[in-house]
């Protein structure tokens, strides 16, 4: 369920969003304190945040700056709410990042429709229409923050195998559900197993970026693959689950049996952090993939120290990185989703 996050320490208003969101499908949850609301934002990614810029501890241009550093928070719609009304203050408040400021005291129906608007903002922009998950630029920035860091980071792309006959054998509604499916799936897992501040991005068509530490790409991996294998299945018929295989033709129009949709994870991973570019780092992404579709385990490990897929023994001690290669990982998934529906 989606989350609208407020900031305030007498619930007056997360009472009046509760009683006029709550049918629309938002939870409406209350922080007390910035540094609360800094972990709920991280952990579960609300909708929006309406924030009282008077808090205990961390304040609220704190949590705002805080919000705005992060890449997985920072395209979050944030309402400040403040008793303040210079001009100096409302100043600092928007070149923090907010989106709207509202001087208290204020009238509910005014809150509201900022709400309302900022909902539908969100709704429109910045994430994929199908899984509501971040990808576009947010995902580049997400990258790149991982590789400004002084951590070790590990990035799993995940790609479906076989996705163009399921497709064409049942349909782009189902097929749209089984990419949901692997959005959900890997938000779950993220959130049992992962970091509080992992990002789950969706790139477009059936291609996804998770970006973790190296501690818990194999943990997250295995629950991600076992749950994909367990609940896809609900998605085909008895005869082909029975079967194995789906009826579907070939890209010269030939009848065909394909095997039933894998899910594939490319992974690299960088444990000594070294220094590293987008485009070298984009390149080992998708060449990890490539290797995990050919792996008997559905999944391949490319760590750029050294350059040496793990899944593959003839390959020699160094890994070049020849041609133009594109600037970031949506070269790879604009290509491969293009393949997939020629």
């Amino acid at each position: 369920m989606s989350s609208i996050l407020v900031v305030e320490d007498e619930g007056v208003i997360t009472q009046l969003v509760r009683e006029h969101f709550g049918d629309e499908g938002y939870q409406t949850v209350m922080a007390v304190t910035g540094e609360d609301a800094v972990q709920f934002a991280m952990r579960e990614m609300p909708s929006l945040v309406i924030l009282d810029v008077e808090l205990p501890g961390v304040d609220g241009y704190q949590v705002i700056q805080q919000l705005r550093d992060h890449p997985k928070c920072m395209h979050i719609p944030i309402i400040m709410m403040s008793a303040h009304t210079s001009l100096v203050d409302k100043v600092r408040a928007y070149e923090l990042g907010v989106d709207s400021y509202i001087t208290k005291p204020c009238c509910s129906d005014e809150l509201l429709a900022h709400v309302r608007r900022q909902l539908r903002r969100m709704q429109q922009s910045t994430l994929s229409p199908l899984t509501r998950l971040p990808g576009g630029l947010q995902l580049e920035r997400a990258i790149d923050y991982k590789l400004r860091g002084s951590d070790p980071w590990s990035i799993l792309y995940l790609d479906l195998d076989n996705f163009k006959a399921f497709n064409d054998a049942y349909g782009f509604v189902t097929g749209n559900d089984m990419i949901l499916l692997v959005g959900r799936i890997c938000q779950r897992v993220v959130y049992e197993y992962g970091n509080a501040d992992d990002f789950v991005g969706h790139i477009g068509g059936d291609d996804f970026v998770i970006v973790t530490t190296p501690d818990r790409e194999k943990l997250l991996c295995r629950h991600i693959l076992a749950r994909y294998k367990e609940e896809s299945l609900a998605f085909y018929r008895p005869e082909d689950i029975a079967r194995g295989s789906l009826s579907s033709v070939d890209r010269k129009g030939r009848p065909h049996q394909f095997p039933l949709v894998s899910l594939s994870i490319g992974v690299v991973s960088d444990q000594i952090k070294c220094s590293h570019s987008m485009n070298e780092v984009s390149c080992l992404t998708a060449e990890a993939k490539r290797l995990a579709k050919q792996s008997s385990n559905n999944v391949s490990r490319v760590s750029p120290q050294w350059g040496i897929p793990s899944q593959v023994s003839h390959t020699p001690a160094t890994f070049n990185l020849v041609g133009n290669i594109g600037r970031n990982l949506f070269h790879f998934a604009d290509e491969d989703i293009l393949a997939k529906f020629k």
